[in-house]
């Protein structure tokens, strides 16, 4: 069994529990999501199941949609309402200064990452040095923060829809509005609703998921790279591209472009993976067999 599952992960659940469960129904070891999501939030969680386990990176770096809400006043260690509370304050902003200093993080950012985060430094999660009492310099990480859409303000709670780049971290976000309007926030809930192609409205529940139907909603792993050009090769350049040769062939590079990304099948018509064309020869970025 190879492909991808777009699942939706209920709250209280962490994304592991999602792939034990899925590990489980498929009979299937080797499974892996794209894209942590806290137990306390919901929403779009692709899970890759045996080769398509070489994908996770690709589908990770595409763009995530959440759906959060913010409470203002309020500051927690963890950044949101699962923390100890550090600060409280009365919040006292007109509905026209909260939306402006939120709709400021849209563009490229410099983000903090919160120390209660799986991030690693050093070899160590941060929250697992969280939990211990350390807390460590961050690094700030450039991100983009493609849209925001405010959907909702009733103080102190402010509800938006934000479209943003890999490695953005929503709770982040909400701490840095709070700082800015100077009474501080937290993230009250966070819902993602797409992570690039896999959307919520399609998504199957985990917990509607089971050996009867699992093969009626696991997409192809090809499917990712729907937006490539497809190119079928003759088996002996298959193989060369397999054992890692540049192939110079030029009747075959030319059916390439510069700096553009293909997907490649065989005679059979096989899913072999994605090439590209570089100056010495059409060459496989990442083999799926």
């Amino acid at each position: 069994m190879n492909g991808i599952l777009n699942v939706f992960k209920p709250t209280g659940m962490t994304s592991f529990d999602v792939v034990r469960i899925i590990k489980k129904i498929s009979h299937i070891k080797k499974v892996g999501h794209a894209g942590t999501l806290d137990p306390e939030a919901s929403g779009v969680l692709p899970v890759c199941i045996g080769k398509a386990t070489k994908a996770i990176d690709y589908i990770m770096a595409d763009f995530k949609i959440y759906e959060t809400e913010l409470k203002l006043g309020v500051i927690t260690d963890t950044y949101d309402r699962e923390g100890k509370i550090l600060h409280e304050c009365e919040v006292n902003l007109s509905e026209d200064e909260i939306t402006r200093a939120i709709n400021s993080f849209i563009g490229e950012i410099k983000q903090v990452p919160p120390m209660y985060s799986a991030l690693k430094v050093n070899g160590k999660k941060l929250y697992e040095l969280a939990r211990a009492g350390i807390e460590i310099e961050r690094e700030a990480r450039a991100i983009t923060i493609y849209d925001i859409e405010i959907s909702s303000i009733k103080i102190p709670y402010v509800s938006f829809r934000v479209k943003c780049s890999k490695g953005t971290y929503i709770r982040s976000l909400c701490y840095d509005i709070g700082e800015l309007l100077k009474c501080g926030g937290m993230m009250w809930n966070l819902q993602r609703t797409a992570t690039g192609q896999f959307h919520i409205e399609d998504a199957i529940n985990i917990n509607d998921l089971n050996e009867e139907n699992i093969n009626g909603h696991i997409m192809p792993i090809e499917s990712i790279f729907k937006n490539n050009t497809k190119i079928t090769i003759e088996d002996r350049f298959v193989k060369f591209l397999l054992n890692g040769v540049v192939v110079k062939d030029k009747a075959l590079a030319s059916k390439f472009e510069s700096e553009k990304m293909y997907s490649i099948y065989n005679n059979d018509n096989d899913f072999i993976g994605i090439a590209d064309k570089g100056n010495d020869g059409v060459r496989l970025i990442k083999s799926f067999i």
